[in-house]
């Protein structure tokens, strides 16, 4: 599936794009066509969409020696650095894909690297353990560990009839937060919509305009915890912001036409996805979690949290605690993969770890799976996790009362992953 709207609505006209930026957004639109849902938004000039619509397809070999061609040429036509460095990346990214399609795939763990600027290494299994204890101590019961988080999970569950308001809710109490923090565009705009058969949990769909569509898959029962984690990740101050701030930014105000589209398995996914993940700390505030979440509790209608004001305090108090230990457990996703594309370990095999590692739930476990095992998103899985850890550790670098302020950088700026490891003076 695709996200095409060739044109920026409303009063906005795109800008003209110079050579390097023409020559990239119709690789992109050409590959797309050999690849369905490489292009996940395209708000760009509808004369180049229109195009690439009607040219016959070019082969994958062809497509990897166009960006292997115009990768040669950014250094002497694209004068800022960061812009360089952005391109640069992205097309050693697109020619990877390229080539594989081509049937000269790289090893798994070397492709990845290509895509995404960065090489994914395991995770050990300690920290899941230590995690697993935690929950042990604050599910107290009789009955296996799974079994109490089962019987949890049904007491967060908003009921189906209940998400669409408590996600509206949400979105207002978060774009309010990042207004103050970060401001937000004059005329930005987003609707959730409520959808079933998607390998994901939640997914922004820019259409440009300064709007977004955001959709969330009710195919599994929706926790509260985890609708604030998805709701702020998909719309502010994640991927609704970031996008719509760029498209203010860059494409508009600076004129770089190469971000009026979006690339799947490109460096900027990480960037992306890290700075959705590590900005639900700005989203909830100095008081943390627990104080949405017994608000919530009222607006989802979970009867479990208590009837008085103090029952909902202690009751939110235990529930964002366990909440940020299983979302912990989330990297075990990537040795996940890692196992199924790198160790060529079986489906039943790698959901076992899911579940007996990840504390996942078996249709959970089998829904992660599906994911890593999907053609499109098989290398995906990283970004998430490899994204968060990377920006959680540059804005750790600088004092707390900067971190925002670093932070918004990721909205406005084309920053690598390799940028963001040479301002950690790691590269």
């Amino acid at each position: 599936m695709t996200a095409l709207t060739p044109a920026v609505g409303g009063r906005r006209s795109v800008p003209v794009p110079d050579p390097v930026a023409r020559d990239y957004l119709l690789l992109a639109l050409r590959m797309d066509q050999r690849s369905p849902g490489l292009v996940d938004g395209y708000f760009g000039p509808a004369d180049l969409k229109a195009q690439v619509d009607m040219e016959q397809l070019r082969t994958p070999a062809r497509l990897a020696d166009d960006a292997a061609t115009l990768r040669a040429r950014v250094p002497s036509e694209v004068d800022d650095p960061a812009r360089r460095r952005w391109l640069l990346a992205q097309l050693v990214a697109l020619e990877a894909q390229a080539r594989a399609l081509a049937g000269d795939a790289l090893p798994y763990l070397d492709h990845v690297e290509r895509c995404f600027d960065v090489r994914p290494a395991p995770r050990p299994d300690a920290p899941f353990l230590a995690i697993a204890a935690r929950l042990d101590d604050l599910l107290p019961g009789a009955g296996r560990l799974h079994d109490r988080l089962d019987a949890l999970d049904r007491s967060l569950t908003i009921a189906p009839d209940r998400v669409a308001a408590a996600a509206d809710w949400l979105v207002e109490r978060f774009r309010a937060r990042a207004q103050a923090l970060f401001g937000v565009p004059e005329g930005e705009s987003l609707r959730v919509r409520l959808v079933r058969d998607q390998p994901w949990s939640g997914y922004n769909w820019y259409d440009g305009g300064l709007r977004s569509r955001v959709d969330l898959n009710v195919d599994l029962p929706i926790r509260a915890p985890d609708l604030v984690r998805v709701v702020a990740h998909e719309t502010f101050p994640g991927h609704h912001l970031e996008h719509a701030w760029k498209e203010a930014d860059l494409v508009l105000a600076q004129g770089r036409l190469e971000a009026s589209v979006l690339l799947i398995n490109t460096p900027e996914c990480l960037v992306s996805e890290g700075l959705a993940d590590v900005g639900l700390q700005f989203a909830l505030g100095p008081d943390g979690e627990a104080p949405l979440l017994a608000e919530l509790a009222d607006v989802g209608g979970i009867v479990e949290a208590g009837e008085s004001a103090a029952d909902r305090s202690a009751w939110a108090e235990r529930q964002a605690e366990i909440a940020a230990l299983r979302r912990g457990l989330g990297e075990t996703g990537v040795n996940a993969a890692l196992m199924r594309h790198v160790d060529d370990a079986s489906h039943d095999e790698v959901v076992a770890y899911l579940v007996d590692v990840g504390l996942r739930a078996p249709e959970r476990a089998q829904a992660s799976l599906a994911f890593i095992e999907h053609p499109l998103w098989r290398t995906y899985l990283f970004v998430y996790s490899d994204g968060a850890r990377l920006l959680s550790r540059w804005l750790d670098a600088v004092p707390a009362a900067e971190r925002a302020g670093r932070f918004g950088r990721l909205l406005h700026e084309q920053l690598t992953p390799g940028a963001v490891l040479s301002e950690l003076g790691e590269t």
